[in-house]
């Protein structure tokens, strides 16, 4: 059985074993949405699709809006209901249903088998396996959310991705733990997605490589953490923290 290449100390997945776990994301998973929770899934469904398309070439733009819904036949009135936000909305709509869809796939009795390091770097490349195809509306995409104006929801849906990837992991915390779990995993997706969007290799063996030594680097910062409990030191007070690393518990 061949295994994902890695370097030094990185996670792996078998070939087998992730690649069905896709084809199950990517076959009748794929299709699960969102709840029709107001009755506007469909003209949403339909803007999304054709703004995907428009962003490419005129951005994530009002215009471009207005365009879609347009020649999707949604009238004006619809389009306000559906993303009262506007283009903020569409790009809330598009990370929630991608988010379905990773929750969706991790799901799976396979993916219960595997280690706490392999369904992180599950979670991660799903997201990205089903961005693949519309990898310039991303990129569009970012470069809205890199705007001043949009930091407060770039933040919310960074925040979003991780808990959903840490949902999926079945995380049930509610202490500082599920803080700084989203925090430090809102790194690791932050930083790859970048990498990502530089890769226009065909396997995005340069992302996955990348992808392995942060979830490597996290996954060292939780042995310090357990030894910390085990000296009896609380990993939540960062001064102390680190003091008492250095220094020695007293």
């Amino acid at each position: 059985m061949r295994r994902i290449p890695k370097a030094s100390g990185s996670v792996y997945i078998t070939r087998t074993k992730f690649a069905s776990l896709i084809y199950m994301t990517h076959s009748e998973k794929n299709n699960e949405k969102t709840d029709d929770y107001d009755g506007f899934s469909e003209p949403r469904a339909k803007i999304l699709d054709e703004m995907l398309k428009k962003a490419v070439f005129d951005g994530w733009s009002r215009r471009a809006l207005n365009d879609a819904a347009r020649d999707v036949g949604v009238d004006s009135a619809t389009l306000k209901a559906a993303f009262p936000k506007g283009v903020s909305d569409v790009l809330r709509y598009w990370s929630s249903e991608t988010d379905a869809v990773v929750l969706a796939a991790m799901n799976d009795e396979e993916f219960d088998a595997l280690k706490i390091r392999e369904k992180v770097a599950f979670g991660v490349q799903t997201r990205l396996y089903k961005l693949r195809p519309h990898k310039e509306a991303v990129r569009r995409a970012a470069a809205f959310l890199a705007l001043p104006l949009n930091g407060k929801l770039a933040a919310e849906l960074t925040w979003n991705i991780a808990d959903t990837i840490w949902r999926g992991l079945g995380d049930k915390s509610t202490d500082f733990n599920y803080y700084s779990k989203r925090t430090i995993l809102s790194g690791v997706w932050t930083s790859t997605f970048a990498r990502w969007l530089a890769d226009d290799s065909e396997d995005q063996a340069a992302t996955k490589a990348f992808l392995d030594a942060r979830i490597e680097n996290v996954m060292q910062i939780e042995k310090v953490k357990s030894r910390a409990k085990k000296l009896g030191i609380d990993p939540t007070a960062p001064i102390g923290f680190f003091a008492k690393l250095r220094y020695g518990a007293r």
